[in-house]
């Protein structure tokens, strides 16, 4: 029999913006491809969270929506998630989920609103928004594309460390070049597209660290004809990068520490 993984969507109909939920249905094909027997949950908005999940996964929401869902999580109903991630089961969460992950969040009318402190991160609201495509590298040494789309400014503590090195685009902040965070099980990303759809190989390390939790690994992908997760990600480097950029950018992440060393030194986005 398969081994199962059990994925939940959390409250998507308040953080669902740019499809992010398409996220739980590439993990689920992705660890079907793996030979897994998946199982995708909804937990609609106010309903407990399952404390026994494999993985979970939030995407971003509009002001209104991301300050119910944060209100929601700190409630008893979002006892689940925190106690899930104390045992090292997976979370991914994306833009506005990212934010409520932190510590605190400091909005445009100055007032803060607390976080689940899950990830070590400050985030403050700033102009402009950040726009645009990114490519990033990760400590495993993959390339990791999305769209970013945010008007916060993440600053990563001590604790955590960033899920990329931004080789173009905004970022965290669009200033010491990081994208995202990663700390023990917990992801968070601004990468939109779905970051999971785009970044097959960021699925498979969720889909790992899952199976780890278990004692178990990750198996080989079974024999599927084209590998359309692959294409995608593929055709969005080099729509976003020249072969000269493309080469560029790959020396100078090369140069960069994989630790978290944070710097104010403006990324160069030119192709």
């Amino acid at each position: 029999m398969a081994e199962r993984i059990r994925i939940g969507l959390i409250y998507p109909e308040l953080l669902g913006t740019y499809g992010d939920r398409g996220n739980a249905e590439v993990l689920a094909w992705r660890a079907a491809r793996h030979g897994l027997a998946a199982e995708v949950a909804e937990v609609p908005a106010g309903e407990p969270v399952p404390p026994c999940l494999d993985i979970y996964v939030l995407g971003g929401g509009e002001d209104a929506a991301q300050g119910v869902a944060g209100r929601l999580l700190r409630s008893v109903a979002g006892d689940g998630l925190r106690r899930a991630a104390d045992q090292s089961r997976v979370v991914l969460a994306v833009c506005g989920a990212f934010q409520l992950l932190g510590r605190v969040y400091l909005d445009g009318r100055g007032e803060e609103i607390p976080g689940l402190e899950l990830l070590d991160v400050e985030t403050t609201t700033g102009t402009p928004r950040l726009v645009g495509e990114v490519v990033t590298m990760s400590r495993e040494g993959e390339l990791l594309t999305g769209f970013e789309n945010h008007g916060g400014r993440s600053v990563l503590g001590h604790e955590v460390e960033p899920l990329g090195r931004v080789l173009r685009g905004g970022g965290n902040n669009g200033h010491d070049a990081t994208e995202g965070a990663r700390q023990g099980a917990v992801f968070g990303t601004y990468l939109h597209g779905p970051v999971l759809a785009r970044n097959p190989a960021l699925a498979d390390l969720l889909l790992s660290q899952a199976l780890e939790r278990r004692g178990r690994r990750l198996g080989p992908l079974q024999p599927a004809g084209r590998d359309w997760a692959a294409d995608l990600h593929l055709a969005r480097l080099q729509a976003v990068l020249s072969r000269r950029g493309w080469l560029r950018l790959v020396r100078r992440s090369r140069a960069w520490p994989v630790a978290h060393q944070p710097h104010q030194a403006q990324v160069d986005t030119a192709k």
